[in-house]
C-alpha cells in the first residue's frame, strides 16, 4: 500500500475524515517519502531522516484518526502513547523507551499473524489428521487380514473425515495434549514485574526450557482450533518473524505522541514544569535516533516516523526545548469543526455514525432512517453544546446519538420488522430540554 501516491493517500483518508486537508497532505507526503527512501542507494538511504510532524488542534478534530488511518494504509506497526503519562505522579523517571518495546511487540504479532494465515491451509490439514487419529482407534498391524483391514480402516477414516468437515462431530469430546514450556521457579513468584521477567526469560531461553504436556478434554470444534494453532506454530519460523518485525519497526514504524503540549515546559521554572522538560529530554534521543534494547534484540529508531499532537491551548510548540522542536520540522494546524462539518461527518464517511447505528439495529430487524433535517438538527445541537461547555469536537456526536437513540436501542429486540424514522421534531423533543439546561447538559451531553 505504500506505493499509493500522495493524492491517492489523501483520497483514502477522505473516506473517513472530513476536512483537515493540510494535515492529510502532510502525512501523505511523509508516507510517500518512506517509499521513496527504500528505493535509494544504501549509503544515501541511511542519511534520509523521516520528516516528523506536529499536529496542532483541539480535541476531536481528527488528529488521532488521521495517524491511525495512515498506519493502516501503510500496513505499518503503529502505536499511540500519551506523552503526559510520563509526568504522572508516582512514575518518576518512567521509561520512555517502553513505547518502542510495545511497538516491536505489536509488529511481532502482526507478522506472526500474516505468517500463520499463509500456512493456515497446511496447518488445518495436519490438524485434521491428528483429530481423526484421536477419533479412531489405531489400526491393527500384521495378520492375514491386514491388507483388507487397512483398506476398510481407510474407508472408515474417509467417512469420518466427511462427517468431521460437515460439523456433525463438533459436540463430541476428545482428549488432546497441549505442550507448554514453563519456568517452574518463577511461576511461583507473583507481581506484574515478575510476569514481565518470566515472559522475557521464556523468549530468550526458547527451546532450552523443559517442555511439559497437559491433557485436556474438549469438544471437537475446540480441539480443531487448538491443534491447528499448534501446527501453525510449528510451520512458522520464529526467527524469521522476529527479523521481519524488527525491520518493519525500523523502516516503517509510526509512533503517535498525543498530548505533547502537556510536556511543553521550559527551564528556569519550578514545580511540575521541571519534570515536563525532563520528559522532553528523555524523548529526544529516541526521536533523534538511538538503539533500544528489546526482548527481540536491538532496535534502531532513526527512521521511525513520529507524529506528535496537542491542543496547544496554553503552551505553544515553541515552548518545547529547541532540540525537540528541531526534530519535528513539519507543523500543521487542524481547524475546529463547524456545524456544516458535523453534517458531513454524520453522513459522508464510510464509517459515519448514522451508518453504524443503521447497521447495528438492522441486526434486530429494525429499519432505522434519518431525515435530512434531523441530521442538521443533530449537527446544530452538537455545535451548541460544544460552544456552551467543553469543545470536544466530533466526539460530541457520540454522546448525542447515544442519548437520541437510547429508547429504540433498548426496545429493538421487540421491534422486528418496524421502520423507525428520526425527524428534526423528534431530535428537538428529546434533546432541546437538555441543551437549554446548561447544568444538565454538562452531565448528560
Amino acid at each position: 500500500m505504500e506505493r499509493l501516491t500522495p493524492r491517492q493517500i489523501v483520497a483514502e483518508l477522505d473516506k473517513y475524515i472530513i476536512g483537515q486537508q493540510a494535515a492529510k497532505r502532510a502525512v501523505a507526503i511523509a508516507l510517500r517519502n518512506r517509499w521513496r527512501r527504500q528505493r535509494l542507494p544504501a549509503a544515501l538511504r541511511d542519511e534520509v531522516a523521516p520528516k516528523n510532524i506536529i499536529m496542532i488542534g483541539p480535541t476531536g478534530v481528527g488528529k488521532t484518526e488521521i495517524a491511525r488511518r495512515l498506519a493502516r494504509l501503510a500496513e505499518a506497526p503503529f502505536i499511540k502513547v500519551e506523552a503526559s503519562k510520563y509526568t504522572e505522579v508516582g512514575y518518576v523517571g518512567r521509561d520512555v523507551e517502553s513505547m518502542i518495546r510495545d511497538l516491536v511487540e505489536l509488529a511481532v504479532n502482526m507478522v506472526r499473524g500474516e505468517k500463520t494465515r499463509a500456512v493456515e491451509t497446511r496447518a488445518r490439514e495436519t490438524a485434521e489428521e491428528r483429530l481423526l487419529d484421536l477419533l479412531l482407534p489405531p489400526a491393527r498391524a500384521g495378520g492375514f487380514g491386514a491388507v483388507h483391514e487397512s483398506g476398510a480402516a481407510q474407508e472408515t477414516r474417509e467417512k469420518l473425515r466427511a462427517r468431521l468437515r460437515d460439523g456433525a462431530l463438533d459436540d463430541r469430546t476428545v482428549e488432546v495434549e497441549v505442550a507448554q514450556r514453563t519456568l517452574p521457579m518463577i511461576d511461583l513468584m507473583g507481581g506484574h514485574g515478575m510476569e514481565e521477567m518470566q515472559d522475557n526469560l521464556k523468549e530468550m531461553l526458547g527451546n532450552l526450557l523443559p517442555q511439559r504436556t497437559r491433557r485436556r478434554k474438549v469438544k471437537v470444534h475446540e480441539a480443531r482450533r487448538i491443534l491447528t494453532q499448534e501446527e501453525a506454530d510449528k510451520l512458522v519460523d520464529k526467527e524469521e518473524v522476529t527479523g521481519e518485525a524488527v525491520s518493519r519497526v525500523e523502516n516503517s514504524g509510526i509512533v503517535f505522541l498525543d498530548e505533547v503540549d502537556k510536556i511543553a515546559g521550559r527551564e528556569g521554572v519550578h514545580g511540575p514544569d521541571v519534570s515536563r522538560e525532563g520528559v522532553q529530554r528523555d524523548l529526544l534521543p529516541i526521536v533523534e535516533g538511538s538503539t533500544v534494547s528489546t526482548k527481540y534484540g536491538l532496535v534502531r529508531t532513526d527512521h521511525i516516523l513520529f507524529i506528535a499532537a496537542g491542543a496547544f491551548h496554553v503552551a505553544k510548540p515553541s515552548d518545547l526545548i529547541p532540540e525537540l522542536q528541531g526534530r519535528f520540522p513539519l507543523r500543521v494546524e487542524l481547524t475546529s469543526l463547524t456545524e456544516r462539518d458535523f453534517v458531513r461527518i454524520l453522513t459522508e464517511p464510510e464509517n459515519a455514525l448514522t451508518k453504524q447505528y443503521t447497521a447495528l439495529l438492522a441486526t434486530e430487524g429494525v429499519e432505522l432512517a434519518f431525515t435530512p433535517d434531523a441530521i442538521e438538527e443533530i449537527a446544530r445541537i452538537a455545535t451548541t453544546v460544544n460552544e456552551a461547555t467543553e469543545n470536544i469536537g466530533a466526539r460530541r456526536l457520540y454522546t448525542i446519538m447515544e442519548r437520541l437513540l437510547d429508547e429504540v436501542s433498548f426496545e429493538a429486540p421487540h421491534m422486528e420488522g418496524v421502520r423507525v424514522e428520526i425527524t428534526a421534531d423528534q431530535v428537538g423533543k428529546q434533546l432541546t430540554s437538555i441543551v437549554t439546561n446548561q447544568d444538565l447538559s454538562r452531565y448528560i451531553l
